[in-house]
C-alpha cells in the first residue's frame, strides 16, 4: 500500500456502509466560554469514536438562522447533528429537524421533542446563592447572562427561588452579556453601595469584572463583598482572590452528546426524547466570606 501510494476512499466506504463518519455541529455563538468548552468536548469525544466534525456557526440566534443551518447540514454528508444551543429557540415549534436525522441538543428546554444534554443549571445556581446566604449575607445580588439565553434564565430563576425560600429580599436582576466588561460596569454601580455585600455572577468572566470594580473602589473581596461565579473556567483559581464558583463538567456533556448521537445512528428507535442532566457542584475558594460586621 505504501509503495503504490494507496489511500482508502472514504466516499466509497460511505456508499457501502451508509456511514460518512462525520457529525455536524451547529453552534449558535462562539463568544461564550461555555459554548467553546462544550464544542471542544464534543469534538474530542467524536474523534475518540472515529468521527470528524463539520462545524456550522450561526451568526444570529433566530429561528430562521438555526433552521437554515439544520437544513444545510441535512443536505451534506453527515450522520447526525449536535446543536449547541444557548437561546430559547428549539423549545418552541418554529424549528424542526428533518425526520430520520439523528440529533442531540445541548443547553435547551426541548427535551419533550429531542434528545437533550445539559448541566444542572438550577442546582448550580441554588448552591451558589445558598452558600452566600449560609455565610450570613442578607441580600444576594445577581448579574445574569443575556435574556435570550436558556442557561442564564435557569440560573436567574433558581437564584430568585432560593432567596424566596429563605425569606430573603430579592434585588433587581442586573443583566450582562457574559463578558468581563459587563460585569465590571455593573460592579462599579454595586461597589458604590456599601450595603452590597454578596454578588452571584452568572459566569466567571462577569465575576472577574465585578472583582476588578470592587478593587478599584477600595473594597476588599471577600472582606467587604463576597463574589461567586459560574463555570469554573481553568483560570478561576488564578483570579485574585481565587474565585468561588460553580463547576460544570463540559467533558461529560461532550461524551454524553456523542454517546447518545451514536446510539441513535446505530438504532434510531433506541434513544427517544428526553433530557439528561450532568450534575454541577460548588468549588469554594477565597472570594467568599461572612459579611463585614457593622
Amino acid at each position: 500500500m505504501d509503495e503504490v501510494g494507496y489511500r482508502p476512499n472514504s466516499a466509497a466506504r460511505a456508499l457501502k456502509s451508509g456511514r460518512f463518519r462525520t457529525i455536524g455541529v451547529i453552534l449558535v455563538t462562539m463568544s461564550s466560554f461555555g459554548n467553546m468548552r462544550t464544542l471542544d468536548a464534543v469534538a474530542t469525544a467524536a474523534a475518540a469514536a472515529g468521527y470528524s466534525i463539520t462545524l456550522l456557526p450561526v451568526a444570529l440566534p433566530t429561528q430562521g438562522e438555526v433552521a437554515g443551518a439544520v437544513n444545510r447540514l441535512a443536505e451534506q454528508a453527515v450522520d447526525g447533528i449536535v446543536i449547541i444551543m444557548e437561546a430559547h429557540i428549539l423549545d418552541r415549534n418554529d424549528v424542526t429537524v428533518p425526520t430520520g436525522l439523528p440529533v442531540v441538543i445541548v443547553d435547551s428546554d426541548a427535551g419533550a421533542r429531542y434528545t437533550v444534554v445539559d448541566t444542572d443549571q438550577t442546582e448550580g445556581a441554588r448552591l451558589a446563592t445558598q452558600h452566600l446566604l449560609d455565610l450570613g449575607h442578607q441580600r444576594v445580588w445577581h448579574i445574569a447572562g443575556p435574556e435570550s439565553s436558556y442557561s442564564a434564565g435557569r440560573r436567574t430563576a433558581s437564584w430568585r427561588q432560593t432567596l424566596a425560600a429563605a425569606g430573603a429580599a430579592v434585588p433587581p436582576v442586573l443583566v450582562g452579556d457574559w463578558n468581563a466588561q459587563s460585569g465590571y460596569e455593573h460592579g462599579v454601580r454595586l461597589a458604590a453601595d456599601p450595603a452590597v455585600t454578596a454578588i452571584f455572577a452568572s459566569n466567571d468572566q462577569m465575576a472577574l469584572g465585578v472583582m476588578r470594580a470592587m478593587h478599584e473602589a477600595g473594597r476588599s473581596v471577600p472582606a467587604s463583598c463576597s463574589v461567586v461565579g459560574f463555570d469554573d473556567m481553568s483560570e478561576a483559581d488564578a483570579f485574585w482572590p481565587p474565585l468561588t464558583t460553580v463547576h460544570q463538567d463540559f467533558g461529560q456533556v461532550g461524551r454524553l452528546c456523542i454517546e447518545k448521537l451514536l446510539a441513535q445512528i446505530d438504532s434510531p428507535a433506541a434513544v427517544g426524547a428526553g433530557t439528561t442532566i450532568v450534575p454541577t457542584h460548588l468549588v469554594m475558594r477565597a472570594s467568599t466570606a461572612p459579611p463585614p460586621r457593622t
